[in-house]
């Protein structure tokens, strides 16, 4: 496994849902601590590394992943020792049973698996439905809610999906959990090494982002702290190339370049800068693909709202199976969305910026 996969691997199976996002920031901080000259973490725990190109005053570049997975908090113990949850993030009901997860307690993590009442038991008509989260439950082997208490688990615990990063037989082709947002800030960490001994004109800001998954949280409290001149929120698109899936509903495909998202629920995209690094990537032959996403939304949407307004843009990762237990990309995506954005700052200066803004 080279130093690539390996950092991947440590980010992917990094524990870290909204609102304790430790583990996947002692990370991130592992990796691009070397290459900033500046490091430290907002009050909500954003991590945000600075790197000062050639000018001290230059623009300021924000390139934002966010460190948070969909994931559970533990609300109550039965007296029987099952865990009653709620879901932290986005989740369909469908993807949910049956599945292992880690649950993060004071005392260590313990094992555990949502359960339900089987479908033998259940009439006719209800085995046709999906199964309510409200009637789903994790059994983590515990026989009293004093023994589950005795394992270290109490309210409020976080609870993580297992699935460990693979490296499948087409080697292109990577499988783990949280890569919703881990590879947005394994571009930021690239972005920031392939910057260096760069002649450029601007401060670049890699951000590894908290609590996305619930509104955008920490781009928010980040960008108000740096007021980016640019932003780029990097995360992960729907990939369209499974089976019953059409170009009506997602048009990207994996291994087909990073997507240039034009619109979402949170923002359209900035005009001048989507030119801008569309026709840097046709320069620079770097394959990419337009999509759009009407339904969810990236740190772009908190970052081009930051005081004055910031020009974004939204770089996204094809990527199969998002909020679930296992998503699968592209390697060749995730290099060339660090290629892209890495030529885009070298063109960038303080006129480059003034055009893009005010054209």
């Amino acid at each position: 496994m080279d130093d690539m996969l390996k950092m991947l691997k440590e980010l992917t199976d990094a524990n870290g849902v909204p609102g304790n996002e430790r583990e996947p920031r002692q990370v991130m901080k592992k990796y691009i601590e070397p290459l900033a000259d500046e490091i430290e973490t907002d009050h909500l725990g954003s991590l945000i590394a600075k790197k000062t190109g050639s000018v001290a005053d230059g623009p300021k570049i924000m390139v934002a992943g966010h460190l948070d997975e969909i994931g559970f908090m533990v609300t109550n113990i039965d007296e029987r020792g099952f865990l009653k949850f709620q879901t932290v993030g986005g989740w369909w009901e469908q993807v949910m049973l049956a599945q292992r997860v880690t649950v993060m307690t004071k005392e260590g993590d313990v094992p555990g698996v949502i359960g339900s009442k089987p479908p033998h038991i259940l009439p006719a008509e209800a085995r046709k439905k999906s199964v309510d989260k409200k009637e789903m439950f994790i059994d983590i082997g515990a026989t009293s809610r004093e023994e589950a208490e005795s394992f270290g688990v109490r309210p409020g615990d976080s609870v993580v999906p297992v699935c460990d990063f693979t490296v499948m037989k087409n080697e292109k082709f990577l499988m783990a959990k949280a890569w919703d947002n881990r590879i947005g800030c394994a571009i930021a960490i690239e972005v920031l090494r392939q910057l260096q001994g760069v002649d450029h004109p601007n401060t670049v800001y890699g951000v590894g982002t908290v609590q996305e998954e619930v509104g955008l949280r920490g781009a928010r409290t980040s960008a108000h702290h740096i007021q980016p001149d640019i932003g780029f929120g990097v995360d992960v698109g729907i990939a369209g190339d499974t089976p019953g899936v059409t170009e009506k509903d997602a048009l990207a495909k994996m291994g087909k370049g990073p997507q240039i998202i034009m619109y979402d629920a949170s923002m359209i995209s900035h005009k001048g800068l989507r030119d801008f690094v569309t026709g840097t990537a046709d320069e620079k032959e770097i394959p990419y693909q337009f999509d759009s996403v009407p339904g969810g939304g990236t740190d772009s949407g908190a970052i081009h709202l930051t005081a004055n307004g910031v020009p974004a843009l939204s770089i996204t990762v094809a990527t199969r199976y998002i909020h679930t237990h296992a998503g699968i990309l592209h390697r060749d995506d995730f290099e060339n969305a660090v290629k892209l954005i890495v030529e885009v700052i070298k063109k960038l200066d303080q006129d480059t910026v003034k055009a893009i803004t005010f054209d």
